[in-house]
């Protein structure tokens, strides 16, 4: 429809998949295998329900008669109802056993933690994609001398590929977060208008191991081992805001990784990808702008800001339920897991398909490195026999004046030239290169690669094959 607003967040950013997660569709057929295993627990408890009335909910599980519904709640104005009602129509023998000692909570609150749970194990799978494709972007860099910056200036030297480790980390820390939410995460259950089951306990005529049972049933029907042990009418709103901070926390190291990539870029070392017809600039035709990582940047930013609202709602709901949680947790939730969908879908292709430049890089490094190599020049001239304090002296009035000349005079950096023009150390041209070579400033850089990957990346991957290689689209 080009008439009404349609979130960019399904029309440009988010997967096909993770919509669906958040569709009416799914909701409402996920509202009806919550009312058939609510009937089966029911029936199996001793509850004067038939086989047959079961197994007639269960043939229209997923046939849905959107039309009996829209028009029944256009009447009544309850959501929960008119689907009650709209399934009856299709089932007549069992219309009278549908939803039977509930409240609406219990199609709309489980749905919602059913929804959640799938939804976290698609981000799972697309951030173990993310490691998997930076890690081996960091393998196969992980030789390569770079500046390395603090305070965005020029500090000692790293390498590429260390430093993608640093993103990686950030992404393996967030996967120990995801797992342990979604370990933990338990069905609201069968629990009533307060969460007292009390009108379970009328069902079971006070019989309060079936109702235990009833609730365990439901759960594990709905692939949950255990539901919350109290609630009130709600599942506690603070479960949102912690699967919110989480989905947060996932941003944050995207958010870090595309500004990196963007400074990066900027710099002209390394590059996201840039397609064969793709421009850059409406006015600009030369320039490539780093869009898909400024969208990582923006799309990031709106999950983190989007995390408070749970948290506030989680704050303010009175006693056992208000229902101003309702409005707003309908948007923010969907949105963040559809945003982060987004992010996740860039940053997959981005970190399995960089450009990088490694001339740029050399010129970089050789334009700074004589200054972090006179330590190194001064030591070993001083194996030689030299006078430290005076090499000293003669390094820090070449260092000024090679300095003098990147700054003033906008020229290359001279710095070495100047020393193996200086007798006074006593080395050969061949020997002070050798001294200067980049590979030797960069640590355990390239062995911290090797180990991190090893040690804690792959039995990651390893433990998740089957999730590997997923394909993901990007629409803009």
């Amino acid at each position: 429809m080009r008439d009404t607003y349609n979130t960019p967040l399904n029309s440009r950013y988010a997967s096909k998949e993770m919509s669906y997660l958040f569709s009416d569709d799914m909701k409402f057929k996920t509202w009806r295998k919550l009312w058939v295993a609510l009937a089966e627990g029911e029936r199996l408890l001793g509850v004067n329900i038939t086989e047959a009335q079961v197994e007639e909910l269960r043939s229209f599980e997923d046939n849905v008669n959107y039309e009996v519904a829209e028009a029944k709640e256009k009447e009544i104005r309850h959501d929960v109802m008119s689907h009650v009602y709209a399934y009856g129509v299709q089932c007549p023998s069992a219309k009278g056993i549908i939803h039977l000692g509930a409240t609406s909570c219990y199609v709309g609150d489980n749905t919602d933690l059913i929804v959640m749970k799938k939804a976290l194990l698609l981000i799972k799978n697309k951030l173990i994609n993310v490691i998997g494709k930076s890690s081996k972007f960091a393998s196969k860099y992980k030789d390569l001398p770079t500046l390395g910056f603090t305070h965005l200036q020029p500090a000692q030297l790293t390498t590429v590929g260390k430093r993608a480790t640093l993103w990686i980390q950030d992404l393996v820390m967030d996967l120990e977060n995801l797992d342990f939410v979604i370990d933990k995460m338990k069905l609201r259950g069968v629990k009533g208008t307060t969460g007292t089951q009390a009108s379970f306990m009328n069902l079971f005529n006070d019989d309060e191991e079936k109702v235990k049972n009833l609730d365990k049933y439901v759960a594990n029907e709905m692939g949950f081992e255990n539901t919350y042990p109290v609630t009130g009418q709600t599942y506690s709103r603070k479960l949102d805001s912690i699967i919110l901070n989480t989905l947060s926390e996932i941003a944050q190291s995207a958010y870090k990784f595309s500004n990196d990539l963007r400074l990066l870029q900027s710099m002209k070392e390394v590059e996201e990808p840039f397609e064969k017809s793709q421009i850059g600039s409406s006015a600009m035709a030369y320039k490539r702008n780093p869009m898909r990582s400024e969208r990582i940047s923006a799309l990031s930013r709106y999950i983190i800001v989007n995390s408070l609202n749970p948290a506030i709602t989680a704050a303010t709901q009175w006693f056992e339920r208000t229902l101003d949680d309702s409005a707003n947790k309908r948007i923010s939730v969907a949105e963040a897991f559809l945003a982060l969908d987004g992010v996740l879908n860039l940053y997959i292709n981005v970190s399995g398909n960089m450009v990088v430049y490694e001339k740029v890089i050399a010129v970089h490094v050789n334009n700074e490195l004589p200054f972090m190599a006179t330590e190194n020049i001064l030591m070993e001239a001083v194996k030689r026999g030299g006078d430290r304090q005076e090499l000293h002296e003669s390094i820090r009035v070449h260092s000024m004046a090679a300095a003098r000349r990147v700054k003033e005079e906008g020229l290359n950096n001279d710095l070495i030239e100047r020393i193996i023009n200086d007798n006074s150390f006593k080395m050969s041209k061949e020997e002070i290169l050798a001294v200067i070579d980049p590979i030797k400033f960069t640590g355990r850089a390239p062995g911290q690669v090797v180990e991190f990957i090893e040690e804690y990346v792959n039995p990651i991957l390893d433990a998740n094959k089957d999730a590997l290689d997923v394909e993901t689209a990007i629409n803009v």
